[in-house]
């Protein structure tokens, strides 16, 4: 059964990865969608893409998560459409750098706090009270196996990821007695821009990560994303985890020799 027809779905960091992949496969089944990212020459690229194809609106937004004031801005836009979203993605989200505490960049510390957790608190914090008003919603935060186990260097990501499993079992318990439901979806080993974006652009260093295993691809994620959304209304998905075959936890990951 298709519970999707006809939401409207916002998801950050839409440009790219696994917001781009949820974009596409949530169009194709039937959802009108919000995208909102930094990239506004990709999201109007994807927004062509997707209204050709499909036969569903699309509304899109240049909005860096992580400034609460064109958050609250792009969100006071819709509210004032009266387009409330069904769904929240909170999709946005990055790694930047990988060190030892005590060698950590603190612009690299304020750059992940704050896109995964100050950005996902703004966002939410803005939709929130009119899908409690219209009593009806359903977040779903992408978060990471990272979010489950600490690895070496990964300290501060690993604690924005733990940040974002907390607050969402938090928001749940917040938000008992309404309809609304909450859940992650929390990913190991995704083959996008991510480990680009921690190595500050080195390429050759990114592409070591996936090498000798097949990771999962943005599209499985969000094959995982769909079952989240499309359960009953009486079902809370709370979290589901999702990891290529290859990879049993962080430490335990199987490459093959080239």
């Amino acid at each position: 059964m298709n519970r999707i027809q006809g939401k409207r779905i916002l998801i950050t960091g839409a440009s790219a990865g696994i917001g781009e992949a949820c974009a596409r496969l949530l169009a194709e089944e039937g959802a009108d969608l919000v995208l909102w990212a930094r990239r506004l020459e990709r999201l109007q690229a994807l927004a062509e893409e997707v209204r050709h194809e499909r036969d569903v609106e699309v509304r899109i937004a240049r909005v860096d998560v992580r400034d609460r004031a064109a958050v609250e801005e792009a969100a006071a836009r819709l509210l004032a459409d009266e387009a409330v979203p069904d769904v929240l993605i909170n999709n946005a989200g990055l790694a930047s750098g990988l060190a030892h505490v005590q060698d950590g960049d603190p612009d690299d510390w304020d750059r992940m706090i704050d896109t995964n957790v100050r950005g996902l608190l703004y966002v939410s914090r803005t939709l929130l009270p009119e899908m409690i008003r219209l009593g009806r919603g359903h977040v779903v935060n992408i978060g990471s196996t990272a979010g489950h186990m600490v690895y070496p260097k990964g300290n501060v990501y690993n604690a924005t990821k733990y940040a974002v499993r907390a607050l969402t079992e938090g928001m749940n318990l917040d938000l008992a007695g309404t309809p609304i439901r909450v859940s992650s979806v929390d990913p190991g080993f995704v083959r996008t821009e991510f480990s680009l974006v921690r190595f500050h652009g080195d390429r050759e260093r990114a592409d070591t990560v996936y090498q000798g295993f097949r990771p999962l691809a943005p599209a499985d994620v969000a094959e995982a994303v769909r079952f989240v959304i499309n359960s009953p209304e009486h079902v809370n998905v709370f979290n589901l985890v999702l990891l290529p075959t290859a990879q049993r936890n962080v430490y335990v990951l199987d490459r093959k020799e080239a």
